[in-house]
Protein backbone atom coordinates (compact mmCIF):
# COMPACT_ATOMS: atom_id res chain seq x y z
CA UNK A 1 0.00 0.00 0.00
CA UNK A 2 1.54 3.55 -0.62
CA UNK A 3 0.66 6.65 1.16
CA UNK A 4 0.51 9.92 -0.92
CA UNK A 5 0.87 13.23 0.69
CA UNK A 6 -0.72 15.39 -0.71
CA UNK A 7 1.30 18.88 -2.06
CA UNK A 8 -0.76 21.90 -0.67
CA UNK A 9 -1.86 24.30 -3.39
CA UNK A 10 -0.01 27.84 -3.34
CA UNK A 11 -1.13 30.52 -1.47
CA UNK A 12 -3.54 32.81 -3.26
CA UNK A 13 -1.83 36.27 -3.73
CA UNK A 14 -3.72 38.82 -1.84
CA UNK A 15 -4.05 42.29 -3.02
CA UNK A 16 -6.41 44.97 -2.78
CA UNK A 17 -6.43 48.15 -5.06
CA UNK A 18 -4.93 51.46 -4.12
CA UNK A 19 -6.90 53.58 -1.34
CA UNK A 20 -4.57 56.66 -2.19
CA UNK A 21 -7.40 58.44 -4.42
CA UNK A 22 -10.32 57.69 -2.39
CA UNK A 23 -8.56 58.96 0.81
CA UNK A 24 -7.81 62.22 -1.31
CA UNK A 25 -11.08 62.77 -2.95
CA UNK A 26 -13.24 62.78 0.65
CA UNK A 27 -10.47 65.03 2.03
CA UNK A 28 -10.47 67.47 -0.98
CA UNK A 29 -14.20 67.68 -1.29
CA UNK A 30 -14.45 68.45 2.17
CA UNK A 31 -12.00 71.14 2.25
CA UNK A 32 -13.63 72.57 -0.54
CA UNK A 33 -16.67 72.69 0.93
CA UNK A 34 -15.59 74.14 4.50
CA UNK A 35 -12.96 76.66 2.77
CA UNK A 36 -16.24 78.37 0.74
CA UNK A 37 -17.53 79.12 4.09
CA UNK A 38 -14.16 80.22 5.79
CA UNK A 39 -13.68 82.57 2.55
CA UNK A 40 -17.19 83.84 3.08
CA UNK A 41 -17.94 83.10 -0.67
CA UNK A 42 -21.36 81.52 1.34
CA UNK A 43 -22.41 83.05 4.75
CA UNK A 44 -20.81 81.23 7.71
CA UNK A 45 -23.93 80.77 9.49
CA UNK A 46 -24.61 77.98 6.68
CA UNK A 47 -21.14 76.18 7.81
CA UNK A 48 -23.45 73.20 8.92
CA UNK A 49 -23.71 72.30 5.33
CA UNK A 50 -20.35 70.94 5.59
CA UNK A 51 -20.93 68.65 8.64
CA UNK A 52 -22.28 65.76 6.77
CA UNK A 53 -19.05 65.71 4.61
CA UNK A 54 -17.52 65.95 7.53
CA UNK A 55 -18.74 62.62 8.79
CA UNK A 56 -19.35 60.69 5.78
CA UNK A 57 -17.12 61.33 3.25
CA UNK A 58 -14.01 63.17 4.88
CA UNK A 59 -14.40 61.34 8.12
CA UNK A 60 -15.48 57.68 7.74
CA UNK A 61 -14.50 57.30 4.27
CA UNK A 62 -10.42 58.62 5.20
CA UNK A 63 -10.62 56.54 7.91
CA UNK A 64 -11.47 53.38 5.87
CA UNK A 65 -8.33 54.15 3.50
CA UNK A 66 -6.55 55.00 6.23
CA UNK A 67 -7.16 51.03 7.40
CA UNK A 68 -6.79 49.71 3.72
CA UNK A 69 -3.03 51.69 3.44
CA UNK A 70 -2.42 49.66 6.83
CA UNK A 71 -3.52 46.33 4.70
CA UNK A 72 -0.56 47.38 2.20
CA UNK A 73 2.15 48.00 4.56
CA UNK A 74 2.15 52.02 3.61
CA UNK A 75 3.01 53.70 7.06
CA UNK A 76 2.55 57.26 5.38
CA UNK A 77 -1.06 56.93 4.02
CA UNK A 78 -2.25 54.99 7.24
CA UNK A 79 -0.90 57.84 9.24
CA UNK A 80 -2.39 60.37 6.81
CA UNK A 81 -5.26 59.44 5.91
CA UNK A 82 -6.59 57.90 9.86
CA UNK A 83 -5.42 60.94 11.03
CA UNK A 84 -7.56 63.33 8.84
CA UNK A 85 -10.25 60.96 8.94
CA UNK A 86 -10.25 61.64 12.68
CA UNK A 87 -9.63 64.86 12.36
CA UNK A 88 -13.24 65.49 10.48
CA UNK A 89 -15.09 63.04 12.39
CA UNK A 90 -13.69 65.31 15.46
CA UNK A 91 -14.52 68.77 13.48
CA UNK A 92 -18.41 67.49 13.48
CA UNK A 93 -18.58 66.41 16.85
CA UNK A 94 -16.71 69.73 17.88
CA UNK A 95 -19.22 71.54 15.99
CA UNK A 96 -22.51 69.56 17.14
CA UNK A 97 -22.01 69.20 20.23
CA UNK A 98 -18.98 70.85 21.95
CA UNK A 99 -18.63 74.21 20.58
CA UNK A 100 -21.96 75.54 21.85
CA UNK A 101 -21.06 74.15 25.09
CA UNK A 102 -17.58 75.40 25.59
CA UNK A 103 -17.06 78.22 28.55
CA UNK A 104 -16.40 80.53 29.33
CA UNK A 105 -18.12 81.43 25.75
CA UNK A 106 -15.86 84.73 25.34
CA UNK A 107 -12.46 81.85 25.17
CA UNK A 108 -14.32 79.45 23.54
CA UNK A 109 -12.33 81.21 20.22
CA UNK A 110 -9.05 80.19 22.01
CA UNK A 111 -10.13 76.36 22.09
CA UNK A 112 -10.90 76.36 18.68
CA UNK A 113 -7.30 78.09 17.70
CA UNK A 114 -5.76 75.16 20.18
CA UNK A 115 -7.60 72.40 18.33
CA UNK A 116 -6.58 73.55 15.02
CA UNK A 117 -2.94 74.69 15.58
CA UNK A 118 -2.68 70.95 17.11
CA UNK A 119 -3.35 69.87 13.78
CA UNK A 120 -0.73 72.53 12.14
CA UNK A 121 2.03 70.87 14.20
CA UNK A 122 0.74 67.02 13.01
CA UNK A 123 0.82 68.13 9.60
CA UNK A 124 4.12 70.02 9.11
CA UNK A 125 6.15 67.02 10.38
CA UNK A 126 3.36 64.60 8.02
CA UNK A 127 5.09 67.43 5.49
CA UNK A 128 8.50 66.35 6.23
CA UNK A 129 7.96 62.69 5.77
CA UNK A 130 5.88 63.30 2.62
CA UNK A 131 9.34 64.49 0.86
CA UNK A 132 10.15 60.75 0.11
CA UNK A 133 6.39 60.33 -1.65
CA UNK A 134 5.68 62.50 -4.57
CA UNK A 135 5.57 66.31 -5.42
CA UNK A 136 1.57 65.80 -6.19
CA UNK A 137 1.08 64.47 -2.30
CA UNK A 138 3.79 66.62 -0.82
CA UNK A 139 2.20 69.62 -2.19
CA UNK A 140 -1.07 68.75 -0.68
CA UNK A 141 0.43 68.95 2.87
CA UNK A 142 2.50 71.64 2.11
CA UNK A 143 -0.85 74.02 1.61
CA UNK A 144 -2.56 72.33 4.47
CA UNK A 145 0.25 73.33 7.09
CA UNK A 146 0.07 76.85 5.49
CA UNK A 147 -3.88 76.33 5.68
CA UNK A 148 -3.99 74.88 9.54
CA UNK A 149 -1.20 77.92 10.80
CA UNK A 150 -3.84 80.70 9.29
CA UNK A 151 -7.03 79.25 10.55
CA UNK A 152 -4.94 78.71 13.75
CA UNK A 153 -4.16 82.33 13.96
CA UNK A 154 -7.22 83.76 12.95
CA UNK A 155 -8.97 81.16 15.72
CA UNK A 156 -6.69 83.04 18.25
CA UNK A 157 -7.40 86.65 17.40
CA UNK A 158 -10.75 88.90 17.73
CA UNK A 159 -11.88 91.55 15.57
CA UNK A 160 -10.91 92.18 11.65
CA UNK A 161 -7.85 90.76 11.76
CA UNK A 162 -9.19 87.56 13.21
CA UNK A 163 -11.29 87.90 9.66
CA UNK A 164 -8.79 88.28 7.36
CA UNK A 165 -6.66 85.14 8.72
CA UNK A 166 -9.22 82.74 8.48
CA UNK A 167 -10.39 84.36 4.87
CA UNK A 168 -6.88 83.62 3.67
CA UNK A 169 -6.60 80.35 5.07
CA UNK A 170 -9.76 79.20 3.12
CA UNK A 171 -8.34 80.27 0.18
CA UNK A 172 -4.94 78.23 1.00
CA UNK A 173 -7.77 76.13 2.08
CA UNK A 174 -9.25 75.97 -1.63
CA UNK A 175 -5.46 75.34 -3.27
CA UNK A 176 -5.27 72.27 -0.71
CA UNK A 177 -7.97 70.93 -2.00
CA UNK A 178 -7.56 71.54 -5.62
CA UNK A 179 -3.96 69.71 -5.12
CA UNK A 180 -5.81 67.05 -3.53
CA UNK A 181 -8.23 66.65 -6.04
CA UNK A 182 -5.40 66.64 -8.67
CA UNK A 183 -3.58 63.79 -6.95
CA UNK A 184 -6.66 61.89 -6.70
CA UNK A 185 -7.53 62.47 -10.19
CA UNK A 186 -4.35 61.37 -11.07
CA UNK A 187 -4.15 58.11 -9.02
CA UNK A 188 -7.64 56.75 -10.23
CA UNK A 189 -6.39 57.76 -13.77
CA UNK A 190 -3.58 56.43 -14.51
CA UNK A 191 -4.18 53.01 -12.94
CA UNK A 192 -7.69 52.52 -14.45
CA UNK A 193 -5.43 53.25 -18.11
CA UNK A 194 -2.42 51.45 -16.47
CA UNK A 195 -0.35 53.89 -17.03
CA UNK A 196 0.91 57.36 -16.53
CA UNK A 197 -1.64 59.83 -18.13
CA UNK A 198 -1.28 62.67 -15.39
CA UNK A 199 2.10 63.12 -13.88
CA UNK A 200 3.14 63.05 -10.00
CA UNK A 201 6.51 62.84 -9.80
CA UNK A 202 7.00 60.17 -7.28
CA UNK A 203 10.36 60.56 -4.92
CA UNK A 204 10.43 57.43 -4.06
CA UNK A 205 8.60 53.68 -3.84
CA UNK A 206 6.85 52.49 -1.05
CA UNK A 207 4.86 55.21 0.01
CA UNK A 208 0.87 56.47 -1.42
CA UNK A 209 1.10 55.63 -5.05
CA UNK A 210 -0.87 57.89 -7.90
CA UNK A 211 0.37 55.52 -10.84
Amino acid sequence: MSTQVATPAPAATQSIADPGPLGLAGFAMTTFVLSTFNTNILNSSMEAAVLPLALFYGGLVQLLAGMWEFRKGNTFGATAFASFGAFWLSFYWLVTYDAAHLAPAADAHKAVGLFLLSWAIFTAYMTVASMRTSGAVMSVFVALTITFVLLAIGAFGTGNTSKDFTHIGGYFGFLTAILAWYASFAGVTNATWAKTVLPTWPMSPGTIKAR
